[in-house]
């Protein structure tokens, strides 16, 4: 997957992310941004990497937001790992 596929899968998280309060308010809580941080940074890749990972730390979460967004369970993680400060495999 590209950077770019990938950072678009991100905002589609983040997107969906800001739509559910409950998630919204707890990533809110956990990232220690605010909704003016969540404007300026959209465009960050390794701002949209954390949006990954808090999804990813969700399996409620990250269903949901497959199903949402038609994507395979999978897609995320494989978004995750195009971004920055993806762990890397030997």
């Amino acid at each position: 997957m590209t950077p770019e596929a990938a950072e678009t899968i991100a905002l589609q998280a983040l997107a969906h992310v800001v739509g559910e309060t409950e998630a919204r308010e707890r990533f809110l809580a956990l990232s220690g941004a605010d909704r003016a941080t969540l404007r300026a940074e959209a465009g960050n890749a390794a701002f949209l990497a954390g949006v990954l990972d808090f999804v990813l730390g969700d399996e409620a979460l990250l269903l949901a937001f497959c199903d949402a967004a038609g994507l395979a369970p999978e897609t995320p993680a494989r978004a995750r790992a195009a971004l920055p400060g993806a762990a890397m495999s030997d």
